[in-house]
Formats: C-alpha cells, sequence, structure tokens
C-alpha cells in the first residue's frame, strides 16, 4: 500500500479546507481537457455494488442554461416566502446561484435502473446509489480545488422540471446541478457563515452506543 508522508496529509487537509462552495465566478473559459481531467475523477469514485451510477449532462446551449435559470429563479422565489422576519432580508442578500457567470455546468443523475452491479448493497438501501453519485461529485469537487477551479451546487431547483427541461432520462434522478470555473475570489469561511446565516460546528457531535 502507498505509504504518504506528513507533507501530502497536511496538503491533503489543507485542500479539503480550500473546498468552498463558490457562487462568484470569472467568465473566463476553462480549458476542455482539464474539464476533462475534472471529469474523469469519477471513473475512480467507489460505488456500492460498483454500480457506477452517475449520468452526466452538459447544460451548454442557451436554451438549456436559460430553462435552468429559469428554474433557479422559480425556486428561489418560492423559498423565499417561506422565511419571515429578519430572515427575509438575509436570504435575499444571498447568492446561491453562480449560474449567470460559471461556464461549465453539468447535471449530474443517479440512475436507480442500473443493472451494474446486480442490486449489491442496494436492495436494502436503494439510496446507496444516490450517495454513491455524491461521493463522486465531493471527490471531483477536491480534484477542481487542486487546479484552482470552483465548483458551486446549486440545490434550489425543482428537480423535475429540470429533468423534463434537460430530457433526462426515465429512472434518472438529479443529485447535483453543479457550476464549474474560475473563482473570483477565495476564503477559507463558507460564504453563509460571513453572511451570518449559519455557522460552522466546530466539535462533532459524536455519542457512543
Amino acid at each position: 500500500m502507498e505509504q504518504f508522508c506528513d507533507d501530502f496529509r497536511a496538503g491533503l487537509h489543507d485542500l479539503m479546507r480550500w473546498r468552498r462552495d463558490v457562487r462568484h465566478f470569472r467568465t473566463d473559459p476553462v480549458d476542455e481537457a482539464l474539464v476533462q481531467t475534472c471529469l474523469d475523477t469519477f471513473n475512480l469514485a467507489p460505488s456500492v455494488g460498483l454500480s457506477e451510477p452517475w449520468r452526466i449532462l452538459r447544460v451548454a446551449s442557451d436554451t438549456a442554461r436559460q430553462a435552468a435559470l429559469e428554474n433557479f429563479k422559480s425556486a428561489n422565489e418560492q423559498a423565499l416566502a417561506g422565511y419571515d422576519g429578519d430572515q427575509v432580508a438575509l436570504y435575499a442578500s444571498l447568492k446561491l446561484s453562480g449560474m449567470q457567470d460559471a461556464p461549465v455546468q453539468l447535471a449530474v443523475f443517479c440512475d436507480d435502473t442500473t443493472s451494474k452491479g446486480s442490486g449489491l448493497g442496494a436492495a436494502s438501501m436503494p439510496e446507496m446509489r444516490r450517495y454513491s453519485v455524491v461521493g463522486a461529485v465531493t471527490q471531483m469537487w477536491l480534484a477542481a480545488r487542486a487546479y484552482g477551479l470552483g465548483i458551486g451546487w446549486v440545490s434550489v431547483l425543482d428537480p423535475d422540471r429540470l429533468s423534463r427541461d434537460l430530457k433526462a432520462k426515465e429512472g434518472w434522478h438529479l443529485v447535483a446541478y453543479l457550476c464549474l470555473g474560475w473563482p473570483k475570489e477565495e476564503s477559507l469561511t463558507p460564504e453563509l457563515e460571513t453572511k451570518g446565516w449559519e455557522h460552522r460546528a466546530r466539535h462533532l457531535n459524536i455519542e457512543t452506543r
């Protein structure tokens, strides 16, 4: 087994600290070879039963991007209506999407109907396929950060509407809408924390049974 040095472990820890959910992007293009390098990390990701259930759609056309953006705007208005008091103004001040600027946008789905893996590990917990997709996304996120790129995960969306607009195959379920590009700025502190929306927990809550 590969033995990693202290410098490598320290660098890996720093990489995880510097991984941020980016919403402010430069519009500069990302070289296609670099995009592919990031996407190739999906081939290294673990998956339940080796099912590799991730399916990726590049959202590149003006029509597809506009549909995704309108989806976000509609979902964002509905989300805003669910808050009251001081949270209304605070929520309205948050930038929750980099969809208007990010040069690369990806819709990542889970194929819940895949026969690959023969259902191993997913018969009793079918959600494990979607968790596998999340793990693969996280792995790509770290790789992108290592190359200086940023990723923003847009979760304020209507997934069924987006699936229809992007003509996703039957049995595919949206897991992540990702914006990828060069960040305008970098920070160790999550933007939601700097804005006062929430604070990161400093200690794990671990109980023993």
